[in-house]
């Protein structure tokens, strides 16, 4: 099995509805953060990826997983669509004041905090990837996520790519996909701030 659908979307940008979602649509299980909790095994393998350490074996890393989103697989998306030349890539966005004011309360609010593992790594590999200044700094913050987003989209083919707002539910999403929306089947709408914080 290989990686069909990439997530190259930050976390706070609808990724567990989207996570869902997909498996809904038979492409799990996918990949999420969410899985370093029920897997803390594969933690060690993120950290040595976060490190730089050659080679990644991504199909160690995915095995069994038809997807990935959200962060720790988003941060390596350049790496997974050459890796897999085949699979889709899905940027979510949202409002970059909502996402902010999002992330604010979740995972930027974390830092310094005495947490698990897991989002320590995913927190490191943030900062590697953009986010290496205050976090209290809105302007800046916004300025990565949005420079994050441009480059998604310089990287791939329109082709290959879909912009997803997760307000935007099934259409889009399966359009892209070549799959049928679910009857009678809500788009999920997950992981709100309350629950991550719960959740870590």
């Amino acid at each position: 099995m290989s990686l069909e659908v990439i997530g190259a979307g930050f976390g706070r940008t609808g990724t567990m509805s989207l996570k869902v979602a997909l498996e809904q649509l038979g492409y799990g299980p996918c990949y999420h953060m969410v899985e370093l909790f029920q897997h803390p095994e594969h933690v060690e393998r993120w950290e040595a990826a976060v490190r730089g350490e050659e080679p990644v074996d991504w199909d160690e890393m995915f095995a069994g997983y038809r997807a990935t989103v959200d962060w720790p697989g988003a941060a390596f998306y350049k790496e997974l669509s050459e890796r897999y030349p085949e699979a889709k890539v899905i940027l979510t966005v949202r409002d970059p004041e909502r996402w902010y004011e999002s992330a604010r309360n979740t995972i930027f609010d974390l830092r310094g905090a005495e947490i698990p593992r897991a989002p320590r790594m995913a927190q490191e590999l943030a900062s590697q990837r953009g986010f290496d200044g205050d976090v209290e700094d809105r302007e800046r913050m916004i300025e990565a996520f949005n420079r994050w987003n441009e480059e998604v989209k310089d990287l791939l083919p329109a082709e290959r790519l879909l912009i997803y707002e997760v307000k935007e539910g099934w259409g889009p999403l399966c359009e892209f996909l070549g799959v049928e929306a679910p009857k009678d089947e809500p788009f999920p709408h997950l992981n709100d701030s309350d629950s991550f914080r719960s959740r870590v």
